[in-house]
C-alpha cells in the first residue's frame, strides 16, 4: 500500500514504543518520517531502520518536547529536508508517577501538562500555517483511557491526556475550514510501560486483560499503527474531533485499574 506517498509525518517519541510503531506503518504506506525522539540512541536508529526497511526519508531531530524551542525546531527541520508536513503525531510522554490525589504535588502536576498538553499545543501551532498553506493537514494525537476513565492514582498523567483531548478537538472545529483534520487515538498496546507494569503487578495486568474483549494488548505497529496510518490518509478526510479508543474493547465495559496503594 502507498496511500501516504509523498508525504510527510513527524512523529515524537518515535523511537521506541507506539510512536516507533506508528512510524513503521506510516512509512510502510510511503511517508518520509521526522523522528523526534529525545533519546539519541534510539532515535537515530529508529531513523536508520525505517529508511532500510521501507525506503523512505527518514530523519532523526533530538527532541525534549518540554522545550518548545526544540519541539518548533523539529517542525522546521522537516519543513527544511522535505519541504512539507502532512502529518503530525504528538506520542511522547515522560512517565509520571502512582500516588493517591491528596498526595499529588504541584510539581508532579505540572509535568502532567508539560509532557503532554503543552508539546501537543506547540506542534500544532509550528505546524498549522504549512498546512493551512497546502489545504491539508492531520494531526493524531495520542492519549489515554486512564483519563477518560479517570483512573485513580495517574491524575497527572489524565489530566494531561484530558487536555490534550480538549485542544485537539477545539483544533478539529476551528481547522477544518483549511482541510485539517485532527484526532485522538486512546490506545492499548504492549509497550516497554506495560511490560514494567506486568513485572511489577502480574496480578493486576491479569485483572484487566480479562477486562479486554479480545483478551490481548495490541500491537504497536500492526494495531495501532494501522490506525494511524488510516487517520493520515484521505480515507479519513471526512472525519475529525473524534477519540477513536483503540484497545480491543476495554472502554466498553471499563477496565480494572485499582492498585492497592497505602493512604
Amino acid at each position: 500500500m502507498s496511500r501516504l506517498e509523498g508525504q510527510v509525518a513527524l512523529v515524537t517519541g518515535a523511537g521506541e514504543g507506539i510512536g516507533l510503531g506508528i512510524a513503521r506503518r506510516l512509512a510502510g504506506e510511503g511517508a518520509a518520517i521526522v523522528v523526534a525522539e529525545r533519546d539519541a540512541n534510539t532515535g537515530a536508529a529508529a531513523a536508520d531502520q525505517l529508511q532500510q526497511d521501507f525506503g523512505v526519508g527518514a530523519l532523526f531531530v533530538a527532541t525534549d518536547v518540554t522545550d518548545k524551542g526544540q519541539v518548533e525546531g523539529a517542525v522546521a527541520a522537516a519543513l527544511a529536508t522535505f519541504g512539507r508536513l502532512d502529518t503530525v503525531v504528538n506520542n511522547a510522554w515522560g512517565g509520571g508517577t502512582m500516588s493517591r490525589l491528596e498526595h499529588k504535588t504541584d510539581a508532579q502536576m505540572e509535568h502532567g501538562l508539560l509532557m503532554a498538553f503543552w508539546p501537543a499545543y506547540w506542534s500544532m501551532q509550528a505546524a498549522f500555517p504549512t498546512m493551512r498553506e497546502q489545504g491539508r493537514g492531520r494531526f493524531i494525537n495520542i492519549c489515554s483511557l486512564n483519563g477518560v476513565n479517570a483512573h485513580p492514582f495517574t491524575a497527572e498523567y489524565n489530566t494531561g491526556k484530558e487536555a490534550v483531548r480538549a485542544i485537539t478537538r477545539t483544533a478539529a472545529r476551528e481547522w477544518a475550514r483549511h482541510g485539517i483534520t485532527a484526532n485522538i487515538i486512546c490506545p492499548a498496546a504492549a509497550t516497554a510501560a506495560y511490560r514494567a507494569v506486568a513485572a511489577a503487578d502480574p496480578a493486576l495486568i491479569a485483572e484487566t486483560l480479562r477486562n479486554n474483549p479480545m483478551g490481548r494488548m495490541g500491537d504497536p505497529e500492526a494495531d495501532i499503527g494501522g490506525v494511524a496510518a488510516f487517520l493520515a490518509s484521505d480515507d479519513a478526510r471526512y472525519l475529525t474531533g473524534n477519540t477513536l479508543m483503540v484497545d480491543g474493547g476495554s472502554h466498553i465495559n471499563g477496565v480494572t485499574w485499582a492498585p492497592d496503594l497505602p493512604d
